[in-house]
């Protein structure tokens, strides 16, 4: 089953794409995937929350994992950090994200 889920590029552009949920798939892997950040860019640490480039803001109420301590952390140190900031490698794909609507943070460079 897929969900729809909205993502608002960098550059402004909002992009509605269907995630699937029976991949085992990250948010972070799925803007990879649709390509909407450019590569090298997202994801650099291959979605182990140790660096901040797939950090996202959420824009819908949409109901997430509770951060844990490894995202917390390294969204203490991150650029461009606000209060719905998340790291979309820690957000998994699942039924729950039907509708979620998220923006990529600035890029650090």
């Amino acid at each position: 089953m897929d969900v729809k889920i909205t993502i608002i590029d960098r550059e402004g552009t909002a992009h509605t794409v269907d995630a699937p949920t029976d991949m085992a798939m990250n948010l972070m892997e799925v803007i990879r995937s649709y390509e909407l950040a450019p590569e090298g860019t997202i994801g650099i640490c291959g979605g182990m929350a140790m660096c901040a480039s797939c950090q996202c803001y959420v824009q819908s109420n949409t109901e997430l994992p509770e951060k844990e301590d490894d995202e917390e952390a390294m969204l203490a140190e991150a650029f461009f950090v606000k209060d719905n900031s998340r790291l979309s490698c820690q957000i998994p794909i699942t039924e729950d994200l039907e509708g979620l609507k998220v923006k990529l943070a600035p890029s650090e460079e």
